[in-house]
Formats: structure tokens, sequence, C-alpha cells
């Protein structure tokens, strides 16, 4: 589905009948993309090609000359036990079939069962398969600490473990099948982390990004699935959805939390049945694309007001990533600060300012509601104003400063929350004061100069009332 061949390990038919084998292989593709099939009718064989070649699966039939199904059952759970089997039986026997799955068969089919069942029971085995893949690969990547493809996340500026994490993660289930959801805050980086996963997937299609916030249902139907000539008025000439432009790729849904509840159903329907119709079409196409969602709502909360389907959460969340906002990963602001100011200088053809020693400490007592992109934004309009060879530090004062609530404490937004609620004695304004400028001079790590801008006074009144609180102390 994600790659030019599906499943990543290969699967092996084995019967001695061919007319058999070039039916099954032509189900399996024709009806879930399954193309990284082998067959064999020889049953003696069979051991010889499970140790020349990368086999995840057997589909194996019972009844055959010179090694029986069951003689083969048995040697490959004790010789490959990472080899799932599934039995395809020409006979509906109970007994039969118990004895094969205590032998350790993943599953029992009979081949007069209609397509769809068995179709549905190998992808079950394929997607056992990559979970186990996937579940080793992260014990792996979280032991080691260390990355197979740092590349991949060279577009992502970070020393934060958190996010470090993030990426062993996303590198273990990056050749996953299973949809990828990532929530996080407005600006944290989604779609970097969306990237990142799609280069790491080794498709050869390309990455498709489609914001659906603001679609109403129509309009969404249309972009995904597209339409047929004359499917409705003014649909002149047929175009293609999202889903065939991301065919051997990544289709990215930004803003899932969006979706209207029937757009969402339709979602849903398109992920179960790794099918869809485009508008105006009675025949089903497949869908052939890795997808990866994006968030920044609380999906959980929009689930109990009954805005968001559990059903496909459930669906979507299947590998989940959050991302942590900026403020939870300060450590980052150093480096993400050098990164936008050699990328803002580059860009408006001006030298590399260079930024004040304060300034990351200042950054710090900023809560940055707009996350990564907000700090990009507030760097590219100080290069954008540099005049002299140190940065100044005014738009982002003004920035911190501004009136418009962002950067306002809590209890000062919602005054049934202030801190002197319930306290049985107010303190004087000399102890209030006391206490601000000690908070001041922590946050800003001890430097005068931002502990008076976080309080609102110059720097000389700030050292005259820490030299009398000196002095009251002595």
């Amino acid at each position: 589905m994600t790659s030019s061949t599906y499943p990543n390990v290969g699967i092996l038919l084995v019967d001695d009948e061919p007319a058999w084998l070039r039916s099954l292989s032509l189900t399996l593709e024709r009806s879930a993309g399954i193309s990284n099939i082998m067959s064999c009718q020889d049953s003696r064989q069979v051991p010889d090609l499970l140790n020349q070649h990368e086999i995840g699966l057997v589909l194996l039939d019972l009844t055959m000359p010179h090694l029986s199904g069951e003689d083969l059952l048995k040697l490959i759970t004790e010789q490959h036990p990472g080899v799932a089997v599934i039995i395809i039986s020409g006979m509906n026997q109970i007994e039969s079939a118990v004895t094969c799955i205590k032998l350790g068969a993943f599953d029992y089919f009979v081949k007069t069962v209609e397509e769809d069942r068995l179709v549905s029971g190998v992808l079950r085995a394929i997607r056992m398969l990559e979970l186990e893949r996937q579940n080793r690969e992260m014990s792996s990547r979280m032991l080691s600490g260390e990355l197979k493809h740092p590349e991949a996340f060279a577009g992502i500026v970070t020393t934060d473990r958190a996010m470090h994490a993030i990426f062993a993660y996303i590198e273990a289930v990056a050749l996953s099948s299973e949809p990828l959801l990532i929530t996080g805050e407005s600006g944290v980086g989604k779609e970097l982390i969306a990237r990142a996963a799609h280069t790491l997937s080794g498709c050869r299609g390309h990455l498709i990004a489609v914001n659906v916030a603001g679609l109403d249902d129509t309009v969404f139907a249309d972009t995904l699935f597209g339409h047929l000539r004359g499917a409705f008025t003014g649909a002149d000439q047929a175009r293609r959805g999202m889903i065939e432009e991301a065919v051997d790729g990544t289709l990215f849904l930004d803003e899932i939390g969006d979706l209207s509840i029937a757009s969402q159903v339709k979602l849903l329907r398109l992920l179960q049945e790794g099918e869809y119709f485009p508008i105006g079409s009675d025949r089903p196409k497949r869908l052939k694309a890795r997808i990866i969602v994006a968030t920044h709502q609380d999906l959980a909360q929009k689930q109990v007001a009954g805005t968001f389907r559990r059903d496909l959460y459930y669906r979507l969340c299947t590998h989940l990533v959050q991302v942590p906002p900026l403020r939870e990963r300060l450590t980052d602001l150093g480096p993400l600060l050098e990164h936008f100011l050699e990328e803002a200088a580059r860009s408006l053809s001006k030298k590399k300012p260079t930024p004040p020693r304060e300034l990351v400490q200042l950054l710090g007592t900023y809560r940055f509601p707009g996350n990564v992109r907000e700090l990009k934004a507030m760097i590219y309009n100080a290069v954008s104003t540099h005049r002299d060879r140190i940065l100044s530090m005014d738009t982002f004062l003004n920035t911190i400063n501004r009136p418009d609530g962002s950067n306002t404490p809590s209890f000062v937004q919602n005054p049934e929350r202030n801190l002197y609620c319930g306290l049985q004695r107010l303190p004087t304004f000399g102890e209030a004061a006391e206490l601000l400028v000690q908070e001041a001079m922590t946050r800003a790590n001890g430097n005068q100069t931002i502990a008076a801008r976080l309080l609102g006074i110059s720097q000389p009144a700030l050292s005259k009332r820490l030299k009398m609180s000196r002095s009251d102390l002595s």
C-alpha cells in the first residue's frame, strides 16, 4: 500500500495446484494491493525458500504430495517462529482446523470460503507481523537511544530528549501501513513530523498535504475522492482526488479535529474498507497511500462532547505522537534562535546579527502560545528591522509585554481564580512586592535587566528595591 511492494516482508503461497496459486495471487493483489508474493508448487522447496528469502507469512495447503501441510506447519513453527502460517484447506474439517491452530497456525480457511474473508484474514496477519516488528524496533531504539536515520529529522531543530524519543518512535512505525495520528498545539511542527515519517517510509510516491479545516462534507469528499465527468452540475471534466495523487505515497490530513461528523464517517469507511468511490462512480478504487493525520484539538474532549466519533479516534491512533509545546522544551530556544537568525538573514539578504546575551533568558519567560512558528515570526520581524551589530530586543519585548493577554497570568485573566482568594490574611503591599521581586529574579536567573522588564519597572528601580530588601535584612 505504501510502497512499490506491499507488505515489506514476503508472502509465500504453497499449493500443488498451479491454477489455485495463480487465482489466489491475483485475488490478493486485486483486493488488497498485496504484491510481495512468491509461489511454490513443491512443498519440499519450502525450507530452502524460508532460509533464502525474508518471508513473513505462509499460506499453506494441507493436502500435498511429498511434505504435507501439517508437516510443514510443524517445521515452520519450530525453525522459523517469527513466520506466521495460514492454513488453506480443500476440506472443511473441524478436527483438522483445531489441530493446526494447536500446532501454531495463525488462522484456518477453507478454499471455498468467500474471497473477502480470506483477504481479511491475510491482512490481519500482516498487521500482526507489522506490530510485532514495530515493537521490536521501538524496544531496540529506546534501549540504544540512537537513531538509524537522523537525516530524516534534519529539518527539526531540537536538543530536547522528549523530541528525540518521538524521533525514535517515528523511525519504528514509519514502515507501517496503519494510520499515524500527530497531536500538538498549533505551531509545534506537526507537518515536519509527518514529512519525516514519509521520508522514512521509503514510499516512492509523494506526500500530499490537505488542510481539512473548514471543508464541508461535499468539498471534503470531492477533495479526497475526486469525481467523474458529469457527476454534478459544473463537473465538466473528471478530477483526480488527493488519495489518487498520493498513490504509493502519503496522504497527510491536517486539522482532522475540525471534520464534520458526515466527513468523519467517510474517512472511517475509507480506513476500514481500504477503498473509496469517486463521486459519480459505482466502481471502488483501492487506497494505496499511507494515512497520517494531525490536529491541535483535544480529541478526547471532542468525543465526550459528541463532535468526534470514538470509533474513528481508535482507528486513527494505532500510532500516536504528541508533540510537546515550546514552553515545555526551553532548551530548544538557543538552537532555534541561532537557526532562525541565520535563516532570516539569508532570506532578507542581511548579515546575521548577534543576539544579546540575555535574549534567550527573556524568551524563556514567555509562554509562546504560537510555539515555534511564533518564535520564527518574532525573529524574522526583528531581523527585518535590524540596523546595528547587536540585535535589538524591542521586537521581542513588544510581543512579550503585549496587552492581548497571551502572556498574562491566569489569575489576571480570570479574577475568580485570584491567587489571594481564600487567604485569611492579605499580604501588605510591601510583602507582595517582595515576593514579586524574588519570583522575577528567579525566572530571570538573577539578571536584573530581564527581571525589571518582567515587572514592568526600570532596572534602576529594581536595583533600588533590592538594596532596600538587603538593608532590611541586615
